[in-house]
């Protein structure tokens, strides 16, 4: 991973997107990450946005937690379910 102080990132935004190499590029301000410039491959715009949205994070980190503690329920019944609900 490449680091870089904002105030050193002065080249066109063109230039630091071509060399990332599957590598991100964090900017700092005082050594602190302020922002990544990372690489989107083989990902449509939507899924990306999800992947980074901190809410949508979150609440796929909630489901995990609960069902990993309360367990789950096969796709099978999840269709019974629904079918049952639709009637």
């Amino acid at each position: 991973m490449k680091t870089m102080e904002l105030v050193d990132a002065t080249a066109p935004l063109a230039q630091y997107a071509k060399s990332l190499a599957g590598e991100p590029i964090v900017l700092t301000v005082n050594g602190e990450p302020v922002a990544a410039l990372v690489a989107v491959d083989k990902a449509d715009l939507e899924s990306f946005a999800l992947g980074t949205n901190p809410l949508f994070v979150a609440l796929i980190e909630q489901s995990r937690a609960r069902h990993k503690k309360e367990g789950g329920i096969t796709s099978e019944e999840m269709r019974r379910k629904w079918a049952e609900s639709a009637n």
